[in-house]
């Protein structure tokens, strides 16, 4: 009798010490999280805040950085004249005044000329041709080459496609009503239409509407409908021409200051990559997605000509192209390389698309009725 007792008094003390302390389960749950620690950076554009198509490529990269890394990195996007000027971006993420950068390449070539084959060639590569040349063709090996120097390390980041060759205030019929036109037109397309006999005039987004209302300009390329609309640029000009030669495609580059990016552990570095490489082919599509809606409200409610580039002015548009790019490979022994380097590939990605593509364009079309 007394043993059972003492087995009854051991067995409820038992119980009630479980009941008093917890379960091994809910002791593992009870962790405290310490706070993530985060890095603040600034993205400094070329553009206007808020341009579709172009700021809002750079603030969802922004964004996928912040969201990817659980805020871990936050980045702050300013755009062109919030905290630098639209062309000071490159100084300003090189000498580390701000992180990253938005922009195109063929702005900075007062640098160094080879650094505009990286924003877009003149009856050069399209946007996918580029992107493989880029990432499977060494062409982003060699631009990180170029920019080096400089404390920097670019990113392709976006691209618009084929553009359309430009905003004219008067008909051009011929080759002739080239001379003497004063165009906002960068890069080497501005070299080619200088040969031309018109006269390339350098200018930032934002200031592209009052000078060609003004008449600072005649006439001015800008990138595609879907932009142009958002710049209400058919307001100022009637006539919208095409096919985009000088600008088949055009790379919009995310440059990171060398040293703030060595700093980082590598998964962020790779989430600045991923986040990089997604926004590249998102800004793809974005465009390809409205241009043509965008295209076809200019014309229907506002009147917009649409226009092709005389034959003869295109000749000699092609003309001067390939001359301005073999004048370029002497400049120096990494020009030369880079040139090379797109030529091959350019020629050898042209044959697949010639067979591909191109072929496929061919028979999608139904034969016109006899």
């Amino acid at each position: 009798m007394y043993g059972r007792t003492l087995v009854g008094i051991v067995i409820v003390a038992l119980l009630a010490a479980c009941a008093e302390s917890p379960t091994p389960l809910e002791s593992e749950t009870e962790t405290t999280t310490a706070p993530v620690e985060s890095i603040e950076w600034k993205l400094v554009m070329s553009w206007p805040k808020n341009l579709p198509g172009l700021a809002t490529s750079a603030e969802r990269l922004a964004q996928r950085i912040s969201d990817m890394s659980n805020k871990r990195l936050v980045v702050k996007v300013y755009g062109a004249g919030e905290y630098v000027g639209a062309f000071q971006v490159f100084d300003a993420v090189s000498s580390g005044t701000a992180e990253m950068g938005h922009a195109a390449a063929y702005y900075w070539r007062g640098k160094a000329p080879i650094f505009a084959v990286f924003g877009t060639v003149p009856f050069g590569m399209t946007a996918q041709e580029t992107n493989s040349w880029l990432y499977y063709g060494g062409g982003l090996e060699l631009w990180r080459e170029a920019y080096a120097p400089f404390n920097l390390i670019p990113f392709p980041a976006g691209n618009s496609g084929v553009q359309m060759a430009g905003w004219f205030n008067k008909e051009i019929n011929s080759l002739a009503d080239i001379q003497g036109l004063k165009m906002r037109i960068p890069g080497l397309g501005g070299d080619v239409f200088q040969r031309a006999g018109g006269v390339a005039v350098q200018l930032p987004g934002n200031e592209l509407y009052t000078s060609l209302q003004t008449g600072v300009i005649d006439a001015t390329e800008w990138v595609g409908p879907y932009n142009d609309l958002a710049f209400g640029l058919h307001d100022i000009a009637k006539y919208y021409y095409y096919p985009g030669w000088q600008e088949p495609n055009a790379v919009l580059e995310l440059m990171v200051n060398k040293e703030a990016y060595a700093a980082l552990p590598s998964d962020l570095q790779h989430i600045v990559e991923v986040a990089a490489r997604a926004t590249n082919q998102d800004a793809l599509d974005e465009f390809t997605a409205r241009n043509m809606a965008s295209l076809s409200t200019m014309m229907a409610e506002h009147g917009v000509e649409l226009r092709r580039l005389p034959d003869d002015v295109l000749a000699t548009y092609r003309e001067h192209a390939r001359d301005v790019l073999d004048e370029l490979a002497t400049v120096d022994d990494l020009s030369a390389r880079v040139v090379a380097s797109y030529k091959a590939f350019q020629a050898t990605v042209s044959d697949w698309h010639d067979l591909a593509e191109e072929a496929y364009f061919d028979v999608r079309q139904p034969a016109p009725a006899p």
